[in-house]
């Protein structure tokens, strides 16, 4: 199934600074494992905001929900999931 993920990184203030840069680090070798796994099939940063536009391709809810919540940033996220479906005039 396709999903439709957006996902808004709300870090407090307070966080400390050498902590965040290593969760940052360890987000982006999770997300690139998830890609190269062919699950994280596309991931688009939104413009001005602290937060991605990305397409999942796994079996089910319950296999997206146990993937978002292995990524680091995870406790620091907003998430909403669409599930997508084909659209009938769609030609590829």
């Amino acid at each position: 199934m396709l999903y439709c993920v957006r996902m808004d990184v709300r870090v407090p203030h307070d966080f400390p600074a050498d902590r965040f840069e290593r969760l940052k680090a360890e987000e982006k070798a999770r997300a690139i494992d998830l890609q190269r796994a062919g699950v994280w099939r596309h991931l688009w940063r939104i413009a001005g905001a602290y937060a991605n536009i990305s397409i999942f391709d796994v079996a089910d809810h319950d296999e997206l929900h146990g993937l978002l919540s292995t990524l680091p940033l995870f406790p620091f996220m907003e998430v909403s999931v669409t599930p997508l479906a084909r659209h009938p005039s769609a030609i590829d």
